[in-house]
């Protein structure tokens, strides 16, 4: 009998932006497409999970990916979670092959820090790394109104090849429910992943 391999490797980080759902519902989605994920939690991102979703998450990583896994009912295998300082996580260097990274929500800070090159913490870095290695970055900024300097950031990281996908949900699809929202938007990421995503609503279905 052998080992059964994920499709591919992405990762997925979680900043202290409001707007967790986000962040939890896409690592739902992607456990459910059979994806490995390296998951990034900010120290802001645990208070705002236990504010929201009233979801307090351990310190050890181990113990966080459990605890994760049962709240959102998906697998453990798959999940694995990193401290911010934890420099030998996968996430922190190129030759780990990583090739898809999503921050959702992004607060406007960590935006600001991965737009300026900053890399003080495991979550910047990786987006450093995916940056300078050409690969895919997705942000999700979850912030109103918009200052200049955050619309130039943005501009900024857009330049470099950056995703961004406000967290602005659409209402064409007459949504009946706040879960119909978040699943808008986890949509629209997912389909930037170019993953298979056939329960995602299409304009004219």
């Amino acid at each position: 009998m052998t080992n059964h391999t994920p499709k591919q490797t992405i990762i997925v980080a979680i900043t202290g932006a409001s707007g967790s759902a986000y962040g939890l519902h896409l690592i739902r989605r992607l456990a459910e497409l059979d994806i490995r994920q390296r998951i990034l939690l900010s120290d802001a991102a645990r208070v705002v999970l236990k504010q929201e979703a009233d979801l307090e998450l351990p310190e050890k990583p181990d113990a966080c990916a459990l605890a994760l896994a049962k709240h959102l009912g998906i697998p453990r295998e798959g999940l694995h979670c990193y401290g911010v300082k934890d420099w030998f996580s996968p996430a922190a260097s190129g030759s780990a092959g990583i090739r898809h990274m999503v921050i959702i929500p992004c607060s406007m800070g960590t935006l600001a820090r991965i737009a300026m090159g900053a890399s003080d913490n495991l979550i910047e870095r990786a987006a450093d790394v995916i940056l300078k290695e050409r690969r895919q970055l997705i942000l999700v900024p979850r912030e109103t109104p918009l200052s200049s300097i955050h619309l130039e950031n943005m501009l900024k990281l857009s330049h470099m090849g950056t995703h961004i996908i406000p967290a602005m949900p659409g209402f064409y699809h007459r949504p009946e429910s706040l879960d119909e929202l978040i699943h808008f938007m986890v949509d629209r990421v997912i389909d930037q992943l170019s993953c298979d995503n056939p329960e995602a609503r299409r304009w004219g279905n």
